[in-house]
C-alpha cells in the first residue's frame, strides 16, 4: 500500500456550516452548486453532503453530471443548465432532472419528448451570455403546453461590486421579463437570481431560492471587493497538502527550473514538492509556496508538470518525504486559494477546480 504524494483533503463538516449560514442569511430555499466536479471538491461526496446538510436542490453545469447524480441515489431536485440542443433530453426526463431553456432550438426538442418535461426558462438580462434575449418576445408566444414551467432565471454579472448600478438594473429587467410571462399566462413555482455574491449581498434579489456556489465551499466571490472568508463568516471546506519529494542544499548562484528564471540570492535549501501543472498548480504562479514547519516557502522557479520547487531557507528543518500546506484557511500562517489565485493573475475559484484528478479527494473531519 503505497502513501499518496499529494491530497485534496475536504472536511465536509465545513461544508455543512457554510450551508447552513447561507440559508439562514437569505432565509429562503438553496440550490447548492455543484458543477465541475463540485468545484474540484468531489461531485458526488459533496452532493450527498449538501442534500444532508439541508440544500434545496442541486445545480449542474452539464447534464452528464445531474445524470451521475441520479445514479447515485440524489433524490432531491437537480437542475442543469448548460443543456444545448442535442443533449441527452429522453434520460433527463427518466430521471426526473429539471433542464434549463435558453433558446427556441433547445425548447423545440425538449417540447417533443412526453411526460411533461420540467424546464427553468434561462433569461439574458445583461450579461450577454445564456438566455433569452432578441428571441424573448417570439418565445413567449410559444405553445407551453408540452412542458411544465417550473422555474425562470438569470444570472449576475457584477454581483461581487455590490455598488455596480449594473445590478439594479438586471434586477429590474429580470422582473420585467417575469412579469412579461407571467402576462402569457405562465407563473413559475420558482424565480431564482442570485448567485453566492448576491445571496450574501443582496437581499432585493433573493425571490423563491439563492444559488450558493464558491461559498458553499468556504471561499469569498471575490477577495478584493467583499473581503475574505474570515469577513464573510465563511470556513473553507479543502486543504491541499503534497510530500517533499526531495530536500536539498544548494549554493548561492544557483539557477532553479526551467528558463533559469530565478537563481539563489544565498546558500539555501530548496524543497521539490510533488505537484506540478498537470495537478492543476499554476504555471503562472509567482508569489505563492507552502507551508513547512510553522513557515512560509515561497515558489522559486518555475512550475513544471509534476513537481516545483520552493525555497525552504538556510535553517530549515524540513526532510524529503514530510508533508507540506500548498494552500489551507490561513489561520495558521498558511497559503490559501486566494493568494495562490493572486499569484496567478487568477481567482479562487480556479484555484480549487483545477487540481486535477491525480490528486485524491480525502474527506476527513476537523482537516484544520
Amino acid at each position: 500500500m503505497f502513501e499518496n504524494r499529494a491530497e485534496a483533503r475536504i472536511d465536509l463538516s465545513r461544508l455543512t456550516e457554510n450551508i447552513e449560514l447561507l440559508k439562514k442569511k437569505s432565509k429562503t430555499k438553496l440550490l447548492a452548486v455543484v458543477k465541475a466536479d463540485g468545484y474540484g471538491h468531489g461531485l458526488v461526496q459533496i452532493a450527498k453532503t449538501a442534500e444532508t446538510a439541508g440544500a434545496d436542490w442541486l445545480g449542474v453545469a452539464l447534464l452528464e453530471e445531474a445524470i451521475t447524480l441520479r445514479k447515485n441515489g440524489i433524490k432531491i431536485p437537480i437542475l442543469a443548465w448548460l443543456v444545448p440542443p442535442g443533449s441527452d433530453f429522453k434520460s433527463a426526463v427518466e430521471l426526473d432532472i429539471d433542464l434549463a431553456v435558453a433558446d427556441i432550438k433547445a425548447f423545440n426538442e425538449i417540447s417533443k419528448l412526453s411526460n411533461k418535461p420540467r424546464i427553468h426558462i434561462e433569461v439574458d438580462t445583461g450579461m450577454s451570455r445564456g438566455g433569452f434575449l432578441e428571441e424573448w418576445e417570439v418565445f413567449l408566444k410559444s405553445d407551453f403546453s408540452p412542458v411544465n414551467i417550473v422555474g425562470i432565471f438569470s444570472h449576475f454579472a457584477r454581483a461581487d461590486e455590490p455598488e455596480e448600478k449594473q445590478n439594479i438594473d438586471q434586477l429590474l429587467r429580470f422582473k420585467k421579463m417575469v412579469d412579461q410571462l407571467e402576462a402569457v399566462g405562465i407563473k413559475p413555482q420558482y424565480k431564482h437570481l442570485s448567485n453566492s455574491a448576491a445571496t450574501l449581498m443582496n437581499p432585493d434579489a433573493t425571490f423563491d431560492f439563492v444559488r450558493a456556489g464558491i461559498a458553499m465551499y468556504g471561499l469569498s466571490p471575490d477577495v478584493k471587493t467583499l473581503g475574505d472568508s474570515n469577513k464573510l463568516s465563511l470556513k473553507p471546506v479543502m486543504q491541499l497538502r503534497a510530500k517533499l519529494h526531495l530536500v536539498k542544499n544548494v549554493p548561492a548562484g544557483s539557477p532553479v527550473g526551467y528558463g533559469a528564471t530565478q537563481t539563489t540570492q544565498r546558500a539555501t535549501k530548496l524543497g521539490v514538492v510533488a505537484m506540478g501543472y498537470a495537478d492543476g498548480i499554476p504555471r503562472t504562479a509567482q508569489t505563492a509556496g507552502v507551508f513547512v514547519n510553522g513557515c512560509k516557502a515561497p515558489i522559486i522557479g518555475r512550475v513544471s508538470m509534476d513537481q516545483f520547487v520552493v525555497d525552504l531557507g538556510p535553517d530549515s528543518s524540513a526532510n524529503s518525504g514530510d508533508w507540506v500546506i500548498v494552500f489551507g484557511d490561513g489561520s495558521r500562517g498558511e497559503y490559501t486559494a486566494d493568494d495562490w489565485g493572486s499569484a496567478s493573475s487568477s481567482i479562487n475559484y480556479e484555484i480549487v477546480t483545477r487540481i486535477g484528478p491525480r490528486v485524491p479527494r480525502i474527506y476527513e473531519p476537523h482537516v484544520y
